[in-house]
């Protein structure tokens, strides 16, 4: 009977913080979303930051030529090196005369100079000096080339699973191709691994060789709430942009390929962004390793078996929607030890309005040691007496 009450009360606990989350919401009215804004680019993604919801899309897998959008894997895998400790802001990198013939965008590198790295990842984020990236690139890996192929080794970690890197710059290079879909991902992984580092996307301007320059990204001079990434522009790709904005808490990527202006580009994103934001929320509804259940467990050395969420469990739904989150979970009736820690035991589903939401599963917070040879020869005879009540 202990065993039993345990879970049974567990489960209620969960129910009952589920409602009182809700009701914090107040009386508000559930209203329909309406249809994403019309886009003029050729694909384009809107997803939230933390829930990874994809609020609206068109053609996000499509592979477009990237332009200088290439350089966020550029910088990612500069800021890999310097989490690993195998590069630093300070280190200083000799110019190449590769590097300071590379076409296109300059930061103004000059040969043979020794160059900070925290000056050319300003240069390759603000300035978007293909320089910058090519200098960055040889000192990390010896060559342009090698340095691709650290990239597409990151691009395939982040299930970045439509894209191809051949070069550190975005120049036009046969068979370098992105999609909006894996640019995203790759902005979320960004911000999620370098928080110390993301800063440099929200810096508006920069000044090299005595030469000022200003991030390209028109949006960071009239949104407040955007706060980084990168724009893009070659004949072959249209005019890019990938942002993302913060309000309230809420953060959205957005992702837009293709389009035919620079105020196009910059124009479409505002007005994604202000539907994301208008139209949806996001809640945290439970931390990853807190307790949710604790069934009962036979043959171990204790009666019952915490299971929670591997991960914080974020929930994007359209705005007023909240109360009408439910939680349940369902978890096997006869659990016995052993039992490793991060088995998955079970799932937590979430329903909205009625209807499935999400499923995640839950899994065993800690080991369940087995327990000694009386103990586990009572729960065995406790088994036995128990699949006589049984109704299966």
């Amino acid at each position: 009977m202990q065993r039993k009450t345990t879970l049974f009360m567990s489960l209620i606990l969960l129910t009952c913080c589920s409602q009182l989350f809700a009701q914090t919401v107040g009386n508000s009215v559930i209203t329909a979303t309406p249809q994403a804004p019309q886009v003029d680019a050729s694909s384009y993604i809107l997803m939230d930051f933390h829930s990874g919801r994809v609020l609206a899309a068109d053609n996000p897998n499509l592979q477009v030529e990237p332009a200088s959008i290439t350089k966020m894997m550029t910088a990612y895998v500069v800021f890999s090196e310097i989490k690993a400790g195998n590069l630093a802001l300070d280190d200083m990198i000799t110019v190449s005369e590769k590097a300071w013939r590379t076409g296109g965008s300059k930061m103004f590198i000059e040969v043979d100079k020794q160059v900070q790295v925290e000056d050319l990842i300003r240069g390759m984020i603000i300035q978007s000096g293909n320089d910058a990236c090519v200098a960055l690139a040889e000192h990390i890996a010896g060559s342009e080339e090698v340095f691709a192929s650290m990239m597409n080794q990151h691009a395939k970690q982040l299930n970045m699973h439509d894209s191809h890197f051949l070069n550190a710059t975005g120049l036009p290079d046969e068979g370098h191709l992105v999609t909006a879909h894996d640019v995203a991902l790759l902005g979320q992984a960004m911000i999620t691994n370098f928080p110390d580092l993301y800063h440099f996307y929200s810096e508006k301007e920069f000044t090299f060789n005595k030469i000022k320059q200003h991030n390209r990204n028109t949006l960071l001079y009239r949104d407040p709430t955007v706060d980084g990434f990168k724009t893009g522009h070659t004949e072959a790709a249209g005019y890019c942009l990938a942002t993302s904005a913060m309000r309230n808490g809420m953060r959205l990527i957005s992702v837009i390929m293709g389009t035919d202006s620079e105020k196009a580009r910059a124009d479409e994103t505002q007005k994604l962004i202000n539907y994301g934001f208008r139209f949806f929320e996001t809640h945290k509804l439970y931390r990853g390793g807190e307790q949710q259940v604790t069934p009962e467990i036979w043959k171990g050395q204790d009666e019952t078996i915490a299971l929670g969420l591997a991960n914080d469990l974020f929930i994007t739904i359209p705005k007023g929607s909240y109360d009408q989150l439910k939680a349940h979970v369902d978890v096997p009736g006869l659990l016995t030890a052993p039992i490793q820690q991060g088995t998955q035991l079970g799932t937590l589903n979430i329903m909205l309005n009625g209807e499935p939401m999400m499923q995640r599963p839950l899994v065993a917070l800690q080991t369940a040691e087995q327990a000694g040879w009386w103990s586990r020869s009572m729960d065995g005879i406790g088994l036995w007496f128990k699949s006589f009540g049984s109704d299966d």
